[in-house]
Formats: C-alpha cells, sequence, structure tokens
C-alpha cells in the first residue's frame, strides 16, 4: 500500500500539485485571451456618442434667416 512508506506519499502528493499548477495555468492564459480583446467595442461606443453630440449641436443651432422663410 502507498500508506507505508512516506515516499511514495509525498511523490503522489507533489505530482497532484504540479497537475493542479497546470490546470490553474492553463485556466489563467484562457481567461487572459478572453479577456484580452481588441478595443472596438469602447471605440464603436465613443463614436456613437460623438455623433449624439453633433446631433444634438445641430438641433440647437438657431434656424438660419435663409432657411425660416414664411411660406
Amino acid at each position: 500500500m502507498t500508506d507505508d512508506n512516506p515516499a511514495i506519499r509525498l511523490r503522489l502528493y507533489a505530482e497532484r500539485a504540479a497537475r493542479l499548477r497546470a490546470a490553474a495555468e492553463a485556466y489563467r492564459l484562457a481567461r487572459l485571451a478572453r479577456t484580452a480583446r481588441p478595443p472596438r467595442p469602447l471605440l464603436r461606443i465613443r463614436v456613437g456618442w460623438t455623433l449624439i453630440e453633433i446631433g444634438l449641436r445641430l438641433v440647437q443651432r438657431t434656424p438660419s434667416p435663409l432657411r425660416s422663410s414664411p411660406a
């Protein structure tokens, strides 16, 4: 049995710890790959808000005399 020999038990613990460390590293790398996206969504949001600002500025302008001629 493995309970009789402490060297075997230590070896089993070491192997298990190595497998756990490898699994943790693989999980860390996979998570890093998932979260490391290009900044496209942020750019899309920024461009969208810029277009909204421009639209609001155009709406708030006072009408020019040429455009507001009575019908």
